[in-house]
């Protein structure tokens, strides 16, 4: 379990991290650095809910959960999506009382706490660095892996940039004593985070509302399932996802009554377009033109 002692290493380092970061944002009276440990916080939340949902993720189907818990770790993207937003906007409104009657800061507290950040987002994106170069076996999830650590790194990297401009703020404060600059950083903070989460929250919702998923080309899926010889029309195409990665799709497919010998090999060319149109897992149901459909309307 390489992966999880990563996990729960990074979970303590971030949850360490936002800890000094909340003192430090008050010592210092910076609203800029409360802002980050808004965003840490975020970080150190997504870990610890990944961790959590990652083990009843795994879990197989059962009677209650017939679709097994694959949307478990969409709820952890909810919930932190939340937090997020929620929290950006508090330091949102904050920024912009104090932009106008900006309070004193201590810059030179500021000044260490951004060293502080950098050397440690440095340090983790260079040991992600290195670590990433050492694996060379290609084991059935490393591609997965190192996608994932692409994907720490480049938030690592982010963290640091972030810090830079927290730097040289309190560089810039510490020489004019514009007190400003502090609740304008804080508002460019937050506005990236809310960038972010967005997104995030739109996609999630759209997979819990049911919404066909965006890499499926129903038209397209549509068009090579009606070219099979015996097919008079198509109805009630359904497809969903359950966690972003893995489609479903439900169709009643009505046959010419000639072609009631080749049922089966109807079914399986179908079933095939659509395995090989990544949907995963098909439902079809067969009906003749004569028999028609109680389903019609809906």
């Amino acid at each position: 379990m390489e992966h999880q002692k990563g996990l729960n290493t990074a979970f303590w380092l971030n949850a360490g991290f936002t800890i000094i970061e909340l003192a430090g944002g008050i010592f210092t009276n910076s609203t800029a650095i409360l802002t980050d440990a808004v965003h840490d916080f975020g970080d150190t939340l997504a870990i610890g809910l990944g961790i959590w949902f990652e083990k009843i993720s795994g879990r197989k189907r059962t009677e209650t959960y017939s679709y097994g818990y694959k949307r478990f770790s969409l709820l952890s993207a909810l919930i932190l999506s939340v937090f997020l937003l929620g929290g950006s906007l508090v330091m949102l409104i904050e920024s912009f009382s104090k932009l106008f009657q900006a309070q004193e800061v201590n810059s030179v507290g500021m000044l260490w706490l951004a060293i502080l950040g950098i050397a440690a987002n440095g340090l983790a994106f260079l040991k992600i660095k290195n670590g990433h170069h050492h694996h060379h076996h290609h084991g059935p999830h490393d591609h997965d892996h190192s996608h994932n650590s692409k994907a720490i790194m480049l938030h690592l990297l982010e963290d640091v940039l972030g810090w830079v401009a927290v730097l040289i703020g309190a560089i810039v404060i510490y020489f004019t004593k514009w007190y400003w600059i502090d609740p304008l950083l804080s508002i460019l903070i937050a506005g990236f985070i809310i960038s972010r989460a967005v997104p995030n929250l739109v996609n999630t919702l759209k997979i819990f509302l049911q919404s066909v998923p965006e890499h499926l080309n129903i038209p397209f899926i549509r068009e090579e399932i009606m070219k099979i010889k015996g097919i008079s029309s198509l109805h009630d195409l359904h497809a969903w996802t359950l966690d972003g990665n893995y489609n479903v799709l439900t169709l009643h497919i009505v046959i010419e009554d000639t072609a009631i010998t080749r049922l089966q090999e109807i079914q399986n060319k179908a079933e095939d377009i659509l395995l090989a149109n990544k949907v995963h897992h098909p439902t079809l149901q067969l009906e003749t033109v004569s028999e028609g459909c109680q389903f019609r309307n809906c």
